[in-house]
């Protein structure tokens, strides 16, 4: 099994050594948090930055009485409840009918030996049903997944890793991808958002890892748009000067795995709004 060193983050996580479990894993990225964040509690988290900055926690209250995401959250709702050419709908796809399933996603599937996101079978159901695929990262894709994470508000994340090797396989290669620097500037997803969260980055302040899956899809006034968190993974790439890899990617869609996984318990309370 891959050995992920994190000690140049100064963070004696058990999720770097090599035989720790995902659970083991998990606790331990909590405490870290608790630890690094004594006053924040861990419910909180779903709120990103905003849990550990409390004048922009403020703002963002604000911002949430009129969110700047309704009207993508609307035509989402508009295009999940349209049916396709066939008079099929995205609800003959999922389970429940596609309401209030978000908290499970992603999971592994063990037909296809891969994990599979909400945004990937969005368009499995729309091919199966004769319909052009959309663009993962923004866009209708964006909305109608926002839709779908809103029937699940207050659910809670539960994401699996069942006993086969192939799905811990699969979450390990997304904790290697999370812990492994890239580059021009030589960063990982963890330097940023576990070892330096809460520190500025010229005039934002760097939310922590836990919690961040909780509130995606997002829009974010960068953006003035909505995105998935795959356009953020590539986002976070483009930062570091690394080549962004394509929205559901099997590295991105591992790398999902990993860090819903260490969340996993929390509420979801997507879409949200972030600078």
């Amino acid at each position: 099994m891959k050995k992920i060193l994190v000690t140049t983050l100064g963070v004696a996580l058990v999720a770097g050594l090599a035989w720790a479990t995902p659970e083991e894993d998990r606790l331990a990225f909590i405490d870290y948090h608790k630890k690094r964040f004594p006053n924040v509690a861990v419910e909180d988290y779903v709120n990103g930055v905003y849990a550990i900055n409390p004048p922009a926690y403020q703002q963002w209250l604000q911002i949430e009485e009129f969110p700047p995401y309704e009207l993508a959250m609307a035509e989402g709702k508009e295009l999940f409840e349209t049916p396709f050419a066939n008079g099929k709908t995205y609800a003959d796809c999922f389970p429940n009918g596609g309401i209030g399933i978000r908290q499970n996603y992603p999971y592994f599937d063990a037909e296809t030996g891969q994990v599979k996101t909400i945004e990937l079978e969005i368009n499995e159901c729309r091919e199966r049903n004769g319909e052009k695929p959309f663009k993962y990262s923004k866009g209708k894709m964006a909305a109608i997944s926002a839709y779908m994470a809103f029937t699940s508000r207050g659910e809670k994340l539960n994401v699996v890793i069942p006993d086969d090797p192939r799905a811990l396989a699969a979450y390990e290669d997304g904790k290697e991808y999370y812990y492994s620097k890239r580059g021009q500037l030589n960063f990982s997803c963890a330097d940023c958002h576990v070892a330096s969260s809460g520190m500025m980055i010229r005039a934002d302040m760097l939310s922590p890892a836990l919690g961040h899956p909780t509130h995606f899809p997002v829009y974010r006034s960068k953006w003035d748009d909505m995105g998935t968190l795959h356009r953020r993974f590539g986002g976070c790439n483009k930062q570091v000067r690394a080549t962004p890899l394509p929205a559901q990617s099997e590295e991105y869609r591992n790398l999902e795995y990993f860090l819903t996984y260490m969340s996993n318990g929390m509420e979801v309370n997507g879409p949200g709004a972030r600078k």
